[in-house]
């Protein structure tokens, strides 16, 4: 039923399954498309497509991969009159995302007081499952971060509000409600704030090893050789919590709206219904706990930095979410429409000349950041119009996982592991074994193969690659 329609492009027809209202479409290589085929991705695709009120396509980027109702890597935008909001199409860990620091620091001044960063940053940052921050918050002051983000932390002293420009957003998403937010994820989330987690966070020293375009680069401040740091981090417990909440109130909620669904982890409300709203409200929130969150750790690795090598002088390049439902004006079928984008698991890919754009990125387009597995090349690429006309201005996000977590602990230790990307220039420190050995560089797919695809699709472009040598982990 699966059918190449184009190089990279590879179109689910509606008669794939009953009920589904538009096509499904997935950017991928032959390679790439059998991986995807070996799990539920396809169904879950096209069990999207069967959502009430969506426009377009339903969409999954190369690095797709089954995941709880929407594939990660998915992507569809629903008519804000007549559409739905799906939490399952947002994802547990609302707004995770990277961010990407540029240095002056030459890959030659750093080597050798490598460990001593790593060091120095691992204990600067907390890492690992369930760890609390050293921040501690009162419920006042949590309802703050909720509704202020990066703002909140540039103004308590975490970073300028310089930082706040290259954040999508600026770091803060307007419509957020603390009050939309349960005691329970606020208990969750209070004591979390500056971690970095577990799982596939990490906060990465890189160097970039190639430049691809060399006006993006500059615009970027991204200079062959130089050092970045790459932070990849969420919203924590609370995000997770604010997840589960909406999801059982959107099951309820579904029987009152006469919404009939495939799969009950498809869970969705009428946008404008009181529970939509009110989940846009959480999630928005939630999402700027997860800027604050990234700001915060960001301020810790200039700290780091400054302590091992005199001087923390790096700015942020841009900080994107991954996990996020967004209200946005695209074209669909030639004319102009106000839809809700869900990106699990994908990137914003916004080019050139959009109001969006920090104003020294207008010229350019929007940064998009892509992170490869553990010990793996990242890149960064930017935003185009193609994307603009094909998958409602969004990118990939990542590698994208290619094996399950319990398979990736197998035939290999945390020290084997260990000694083999020491042995590929890769320092690691992490917070728990099997943490990981879950993350293995063979968990993942070819992030180089998802980059090329997404870009000889023509729906980013690349920029810079990116290769790390320091590693922490949760």
């Amino acid at each position: 039923m699966l059918k190449k329609i184009a190089e990279h492009r590879y179109v689910i027809p509606k008669s794939f399954r009953e009920g589904m209202t538009i096509e499904g479409l997935i950017y991928a290589n032959d390679e790439l498309i059998r991986q995807i085929e070996k799990d539920e991705t396809l169904a879950q695709v096209a069990n999207v497509a069967t959502l009430p009120g969506l426009v377009g396509r339903s969409l999954a980027m190369p690095d797709a991969h089954q995941g709880y109702g929407f594939a990660i890597g998915g992507v569809a935008a629903a008519d804000m009159d007549k559409g739905v909001i799906s939490a399952g199409g947002v994802g547990f860990d609302i707004n995770c995302g990277v961010r990407l620091l540029v240095s002056d620091f030459t890959l030659e001044e750093v080597k050798p007081k490598l460990d001593a960063l790593l060091n120095q940053m691992f204990r600067d940052i907390p890492c690992g499952t369930g760890k609390k921050g050293v921040v501690g918050l009162n419920y006042e002051q949590l309802d703050d971060v909720l509704r202020n983000g990066a703002h909140w932390a540039a103004k308590n002293g975490y970073g300028t509000s310089a930082d706040l420009e290259h954040i999508e957003e600026t770091g803060r998403l307007a419509s957020a409600d603390p009050t939309a937010v349960s005691n329970r994820a606020k208990h969750r989330g209070r004591d979390q704030l500056g971690t970095l987690g577990s799982g596939n966070h990490f906060a990465e020293v890189q160097y970039v090893s190639e430049v691809f375009d060399d006006e993006a680069a500059q615009t970027f401040c991204l200079r062959q050789g130089h050092i970045v740091v790459m932070i990849h981090s969420g919203s924590r417990g609370l995000g997770h919590q604010v997840c589960t909440d909406y999801l059982e109130i959107m099951q309820s909620a579904m029987r009152k709206y006469n919404i009939q669904i495939v799969d009950r982890q498809l869970a969705c409300v009428p946008i404008k219904s009181p529970e939509g709203q009110n989940y846009l409200r959480a999630m928005a929130a939630a999402a700027n706990f997860a800027f604050a969150n990234r700001q915060m750790m960001s301020h810790w690795t200039r700290e780091a930095f400054a302590k091992v090598l005199g001087r923390g002088n790096l700015h942020v390049v841009y900080d994107v979410c991954h996990n996020i439902a967004k209200e946005e004006v695209h074209t669909v079928d030639g004319a102009e429409r106000r839809v809700l984008v869900h990106r699990k698991g994908a990137t914003r890919a916004f080019p050139k000349h959009r109001p969006e754009l920090p104003k020294d990125y207008f010229e350019v387009g929007q940064p998009v950041l892509i992170p490869g597995s553990m010990g793996t090349c990242s890149y960064v690429l930017v935003g185009t119009e193609k994307a603009m006309e094909e998958t409602f201005g969004s990118s990939c996000h990542g590698a994208g996982r290619a094996m399950s977590r319990h398979a990736a602990k197998k035939n290999i230790t945390a020290e084997q592991l260990i000694k083999e990307l020491k042995a590929k220039g890769v320092t690691v420190r992490g917070a728990s074994k099997s943490g990981l050995t879950e993350e293995k560089p063979e968990a993942y797919k070819d992030v180089s193969q998802v980059v090329e695809v997404v870009h000889d699709a023509g729906i980013a472009r690349k920029v810079a690659k990116l290769i790390p040598i320091g590693v922490i982990k949760g």
